[in-house]
């Protein structure tokens, strides 16, 4: 089944003491746009995070956000500064030699010097972390594609309807196309007996402008080429393969057709009937829009 461009998913999980939330939602694009936007300390992740938005999404403006909170996965490492202790050590001990008292120098005292004790983060496992990222996002991405499913299903509920009304149109066109011309044929003669005042009329010359005006005016192959592609835009809307571009492109050859029988039909039933065509199919090619 087709599926819609428009959608959103959300999923939120804690993996390895984060808390980790992906978004996605997209609107209709000609090609696929996407944007991810990613907490500035998990930047390295992006490459991964489009590659699997590349493998589910082939058409659409997509926007990916992701928020992570990380502080119960903060690790801290407190570092001595070995050296510098020492030295601040010889120092006090330096300056009690010349206030002429004993120094007694404390851990706690070297402890408030600058330097002495330095803090740093644990550094994180990029590939564990983007993968987590990546894990959360699949989670989003399967919420979000079964919202453009069942958008899907809706479109091509609508579609198919229209396909119906046209199919009915053409089938109006077929069964007025040959009244056109045994009305032009009637039209004809009663023409020339009026313009001869007699009704010695050369019938074969009848016959020969008939036939020349049902050839000017035959429709067949523009109502076959109409049911033709009525039958692909059917096998499409069943497709669970990316189909908007196709059904577009067939859509413009449907409208060329009706377009065609219009100008060919100097019959007034038939232009209305095609009137009626055009705006199904202007309805179809506005929901295509939404097909990815």
């Amino acid at each position: 089944m087709i599926r819609s461009m428009t959608g959103y998913g959300r999923a939120r999980e804690m993996l390895n003491r984060r808390d980790i939330t992906a978004e996605v939602r997209s609107v209709n694009n000609r090609y696929l746009d996407c944007t991810i936007k990613l907490p500035r300390m998990y930047a390295f992740a992006e490459d991964a995070v489009r590659a699997r938005v590349q493998q589910a999404v082939s058409r659409g403006k997509v926007d990916v956000y992701f928020t992570v909170d990380a502080s119960a996965a903060d690790t801290a490492k407190v570092s001595v500064n070995r050296e510098l202790a020492a030295l601040y050590a010889a120092a006090l001990e330096e300056l009690g030699g010349l206030c002429g008292s004993e120094s007694r120098v404390t851990a706690e005292q070297l402890s408030r010097f600058p330097d002495v004790l330095t803090v740093t983060k644990q550094d994180e496992d990029l590939e564990c972390v983007s993968a987590d990222l990546c894990a959360v996002l699949d989670q989003a991405l399967e919420s979000y594609g079964a919202m453009r499913r069942v958008e899907g299903r809706k479109l091509a509920e609508d579609i198919g309807g229209r396909l119906t009304v046209i199919e009915t149109l053409t089938g109006r066109v077929e069964a007025r196309s040959p009244a056109t011309v045994a009305e032009y044929r009637a039209k004809l003669t009663a023409k020339m007996e009026e313009i001869l005042k007699t009704t010695s009329i050369d019938e074969q010359r009848i016959l020969m402008e008939a036939a020349l005006y049902a050839d000017k005016i035959a429709v067949d192959e523009e109502t076959v080429r109409l049911r033709s592609h009525i039958a692909q835009l059917r096998t499409m809307l069943e497709s669970d393969e990316p189909m908007g571009r196709k059904m577009d492109f067939l859509i413009q050859e449907v409208n060329r057709e009706s377009n065609t029988i219009g100008s060919k039909c100097n019959d007034l039933e038939i232009s209305g009937v095609v009137v009626s065509l055009k705006a199904e199919i202007e309805k179809i090619r506005e929901q295509v829009q939404n097909v990815e």
